[in-house]
């Protein structure tokens, strides 16, 4: 017997011999394409191992072996260092799946099945395309197809291997990766301040302006109280980062960059800075992972719920009291309810450390008017359940109050804050000009490299000369731009006090009003005086009165209760209405005038409602008019009016509202009004027994979203009796 005709290869091999082609190629399939799907799982195979890149494209021979013409053969790479875990990620995968859904395919070749998936979910997803649309599958061992039920066997379980296999591969690196981690030994890449050493180590980077950045970073940011403030204070005083990347050609050498948040936030987050190591503090949430998105569903752990947290591992730049403070303030920064928040620039004091005395929850502070007026309001039931709001104040005589307490506990120690004022000052100075001193050296002693390298390169050597000479210039410009600067940030801020300054510093701790109110102290600046003093200020309102009970819980633990008199809107509202009221009409009827009146009042102590200070003649009238008695003699007589029938005035009282509700009632129709035929013209009022008692609940059904349709029906006046 002859020997079978034979196809030779790139290498030169005849070992695929024709005689023996499957006989599960038809006619069919021959007309249609063959794809030789390549694929290796990292860069890092991509790159050394050419062998098995050779081996995957050399399954093109194997095709035309099989009876493909060479030009019907389609090669898909497009998924060079990608995993074969998901199909997120692979286009080429993605396209080969295509491609067998639109019936163009007719072999699928794979130096093995696991070069084509490694998860049984997209396995069994190409096993059901290929057998819906009779496409064949091949690789190193032979040609099967998954319409048969024998192949459709085989092929499933070498999915199931090729997932389990991929499982114990990455158990097996998992677990000497974690119990690397937990003798705290495992670094991928050192934090800012930090470098690896060959032993394996972590160490301070050696370089000394790097340390005394991260240290400035740290005693700046207990003094701004903030990220922000933090970010601004660094870029005002020009003070960069010392990076030393992890990868391309400057790896591991230092790099100066600008500060930005994310970088400065991650740095007082992580615990490595206070001696603590940790590992698996990035757990992924299958549930919130998004296709195409690698780093999303990652949720950061605190570290004592890490996989792995020791304690006193590596070099310390801050102690662990210190980072615990840090992560407190920065929970407290978040803008949420239930979060004191960052001190901002806005004139509330105490934003953030008002608390409800009814329901425990924090008032929101709000502004409105042109005079700049604040209020704090608790309306967080009516966000929440959509109830009522639960009460409101106005601020500033809240402000004022604290203000006042506040100042009067840093009174004593007026003279000790002045001289920690002081030496603070000096060393922010200190800070300042070491730092600007390590940058001067740092430029000095690049100009005198590039100089060095200058003068070792051969004269004659121009091609290199001419560059060296180039950097030279350059570093030396640099070095000069630099000193210059210097120059204007020690004229603009000297190196350390003057005696006048430290006299102006003592002058005003011992005036400490003065200094509250400067203009030179912002709001910023209060609030975080009050935070270091103040946990928080406890407001009770008593029922819709002017009183409010006021607890100061102090940062010792101590507290101090105060009352607080808020000004209202109605003098309904005032706890001394009736006595106001009654001492009004026996003034009146002894016969005095509205301003003598007004000035009585005044002189027993009587203070009208909202921010007018004292009583005023017109205001006495307003008042006897809204109780159904003129100022003067009354120009209307009784006769005038109906059956059933109110002047507003005295309607007003009866209702326990204000004049200009009801008159805003009249005016939008919520009650039926009538204008005399007089020279005045004025209105009056019908309403019977049942409508007062329609009007009294409008006036006590509140604007929540649960009672609008009990209000809509409220504002509907029932039809006149005598009409």
């Amino acid at each position: 017997m002859s020997a079978p005709e034979l196809l030779p290869t790139p290498a030169g091999r005849t070992d695929i011999p024709l005689s023996i082609r499957p006989d599960k190629i038809k006619p069919w399939h021959l007309e249609r394409l063959a794809l030789v799907y390549v694929r290796q799982s990292s860069p890092q195979q991509v790159v050394e191992h050419k062998e098995s890149a050779a081996r995957q494209y050399g399954l093109v021979h194997r095709a035309v072996a099989l009876g493909w013409p060479r030009e019907r053969v389609l090669v898909i790479d497009e998924d060079q260092g990608k995993s074969g875990q998901t199909i997120d990620g692979r286009p080429g995968f993605q396209r080969l799946l295509a491609e067998v859904g639109l019936d163009h395919v007719g072999l699928v070749l794979g130096l093995e099945m696991s070069r084509l998936s490694r998860s049984c979910k997209d396995w069994h997803q190409l096993l059901e395309l290929c057998a819906l649309f009779r496409t064949l599958l091949a690789d190193q061992d032979g040609v099967y197809d998954p319409a048969d039920y024998n192949d459709r066997l085989l092929l499933g379980l070498s999915g199931m291997m090729s997932e389990a296999e991929l499982h114990i591969l990455q158990r097996r690196l998992y677990q000497g990766r974690l119990n690397k981690a937990r003798r705290g030994e495992l670094f991928h890449h050192p934090p800012l301040g930090y470098v690896c050493l060959p032993t394996g180590e972590l160490a301070l980077d050696p370089d000394e302006q790097v340390q005394a950045v991260v240290r400035l970073i740290f005693d700046e940011f207990e003094r701004q109280g903030s990220v922000h403030g933090l970010l601004r204070y660094l870029v005002h005083h020009g003070v960069r980062l010392g990076i030393r990347p992890t990868g391309g050609p400057n790896r591991g050498q230092l790099e100066w960059r600008r500060p930005s948040r994310g970088t400065l936030l991650g740095l007082l987050r992580h615990p490595v800075y206070a001696r603590a190591y940790r590992y698996g503090y990035r757990p992924t949430d299958p549930r919130r992972r998004v296709a195409g998105r690698p780093g999303k569903g990652r949720r950061i752990l605190r570290p004592e719920d890490c996989q792995v947290f020791l304690r006193d591992r590596v070099p310390a730049y801050i102690s662990w009291e210190r980072f615990e403070a840090n992560q407190r303030r920065l929970d407290d920064n978040r803008a949420r309810s239930d979060a004191l928040g960052a001190a901002r620039q806005g004139p509330s004091l105490l934003a953030g450390l008002v608390v409800c005395g009814r329901c425990g929850q924090r008032l929101a502070v709000h502004y409105g008017g042109k005079a700049g007026r604040l209020w704090y309001n608790c309306g967080r039931a009516a966000v929440e359940y959509a109830g009522p709001q639960c009460q409101s104040l106005a601020g500033q005589g809240l402000e004022a109050l604290v203000a006042q307490q506040v100042l009067a506990a840093l009174g004593p120690a007026a003279l000790e804050l002045s001289l920690r004022a002081a030496d603070d000052l000096d060393r922010e100075r200190a800070r300042l000009e070491q730092h600007w001193q390590q940058r001067l050296e740092r430029a000095r002693y690049e100009a005198g490299r590039a100089e060095r390298q200058y003068r070792a390169v051969e004269p004659e050597n121009r091609l290199v000369a001419r560059e060296l000479e180039r950097r030279w210039e350059a570093a030396l410009r640099q070095a000069r731009e630099l000193g210059e600067e210097y120059d204007r940030y020690r004229r603009e801020r000297p190196r350390a006090l003057t005696a006048a300054e430290r006299e102006a510093i003592r002058r005003l701790a011992e005036d400490l009003p003065a200094l509250w109110a400067a203009p030179t102290t912002t709001p910023a600046d209060r609030q975080r005086v009050v935070r270091l003093l103040l946990r928080r200020v406890v407001v009770a309102v008593q029922g819709e009165s002017e009183r409010v009970q006021v607890r100061l819980e102090w940062a010792g633990g101590a507290t101090s209760e105060h009352e607080l008199i808020r000004p209202v809107s109605r003098y309904s509202q005032r706890t001394d209405f009736p006595e106001l009221l009654a001492r009004v009409r026996e003034l009146r009827d002894s016969g005095m005038s509205l301003r003598a009146i007004a000035g009585q009042l005044n002189r027993e102590g009587f203070v009208p409602p909202k921010r007018t200070p004292s009583f005023t003649g017109e205001m006495v009238g307003g008042l006897l008019r809204r109780q159904g008695r003129a100022g003067g003699p009354r120009p209307a007589t009784v006769a005038q009016l109906g059956e059933h029938e109110w002047w507003p005035g005295e309607l007003a009282a009866r209702l326990g509202m204000s004049l200009d509700g009801l008159r805003r009632w009249m005016r939008v129709g919520w009650v039926h009004t009538r204008r005399l035929a007089d020279s005045r013209g004025r209105w009056v009022v019908w309403a019977d027994d049942e409508e007062v008692e329609r009007l009294r609940q409008l006036r006590a059904c509140d604007l929540s979203w649960g009672n609008r349709e009990r209000r809509a029906r409220l504002t509907v006046p029932k039809p006149r009796s005598d009409s």
